[in-house]
């Protein structure tokens, strides 16, 4: 198991018509991965965070729970 970081421009329909892309920062470290290998992650993802100025930030532990309506889920928020 690995960890991953995904950057996603997201085609979002909001309910009045409009059509906006969010940039999406996904990060995944699945439940396994070595301790060692999620350190060095977390201190990387960190630092691409801030070079890039993402503010849109979702984890997924299970990578089958990443789908669309998961997505939309987290965008909900941000409406």
């Amino acid at each position: 198991m690995i960890c991953t970081y995904i950057v996603y421009s997201y085609k979002l329909t909001h309910g009045d018509g409009r059509v906006s892309y969010p940039l999406c920062f996904i990060f995944s470290s699945p439940v396994g991965c070595k301790p060692e290998q999620q350190m060095m992650y977390a201190g990387s993802k960190n630092r691409l965070v801030q070079s890039a100025d993402l503010t849109k930030i979702f984890e997924v532990r299970n990578p089958d729970d990443l789908t669309e309506e998961w997505l939309k889920e987290k965008l909900s928020f941000f409406r």
